[in-house]
């Protein structure tokens, strides 16, 4: 690992990739931000007499099966998968801390407990395991968010203990348990901030497969639903009209590929500056 934020800061301002992530990510977030002053239309307003007109000065990405303009609903679904992205890791990673501090500090039969109860989780396909516990709910936003969460904490888990395995043996941390330091105060303010790199890097990566989750949920209709617009109940549209309306799956495709591949690179990006062995 480096040893101090300027060599990351150093590392991470010469590559030119993460750069770029770190760039379309703050543009996606500036864009979150905007979208209600700048979309030209109201993005769930119904135009029955220009229903799937294509691209023009008027519309610059179309209207839908609906009349609805296209770029403002790009727009407004901007936030919603940022928001979906950022919840579902945070509840992903205070889980995942959690666990994997308890079992990376104590070891023995509650690592044993912990790490089994990990195994088993990833014995089930997470995407099927969204799919079942939403539908004994009500579809909803937060819904979704905290099921993306709590079923994709394992890897922040494994991280963390891998990471309290290693570090709990340091002299900072003998030194403060014969100081007298309780478990708590050991584990919270002596290991678990040396320990975090790792999980910015998994969370960076982690908001990309919450995004490209929530696009497919909604795509399949028991994600977000209409007439909150998302990428994903955009591009279902584009999938009843992709004969006649390629802007519908256009647009919307093209908006989950960038932003995916912004954290992607960000994420790459992060994790080469924390660790140049790993280039």
């Amino acid at each position: 690992m480096i040893h101090s934020s300027s060599d990351f800061w150093y590392r991470f301002k010469k590559d030119t990739l993460a750069l770029s992530g770190c760039t379309i990510v703050i543009c996606l977030f500036i864009i979150s931000l905007l979208a209600p002053f700048i979309s030209p239309y109201d993005p769930t307003e119904i135009d029955a007499g220009n229903v799937l007109a294509p691209p023009s000065s008027a519309h610059f990405f179309g209207t839908d099966d609906l009349g609805r303009d296209v770029f403002s609903r790009v727009l407004m679904g901007t936030g919603i998968s940022l928001k979906v992205g950022f919840f579902a890791v945070g509840i992903s990673a205070v889980i995942g801390i959690l666990l994997g501090a308890l079992a990376g500090y104590y070891g023995k039969w509650v690592d044993a407990i912990i790490m089994r109860f990990v195994d088993t989780m990833l014995c089930f396909p997470s995407f099927f395991l969204i799919i079942t516990l939403i539908a004994l709910f009500e579809p909803s936003i937060w819904i979704i968010m905290i099921v993306i969460g709590a079923t994709n904490w394992m890897g922040v888990a494994r991280l963390i203990r891998a990471e309290f395995l290693s570090l709990k043996q340091r002299d900072f941390v003998l030194a403060a348990r014969a100081s007298g330091a309780r478990d708590l105060r050991i584990i919270f303010a002596h290991i678990l901030p040396n320990a975090l790199a790792p999980v910015l890097v998994y969370a960076t990566l982690g908001i990309a497969s919450a995004i490209l989750i929530e696009s497919s949920l909604s795509f399949l209709g028991i994600g977000v639903q209409p007439p909150t617009p998302s990428w994903g109940n955009i591009l279902t549209g584009g999938k009843d009209n992709i004969e006649i309306a390629w802007w519908l799956s256009l647009f919307p495709g093209m908006a989950i590929l960038i932003t995916v591949l912004g954290y992607n690179l960000l994420g790459e990006g992060i994790r080469d500056s924390l660790d140049p062995r790993l280039r």
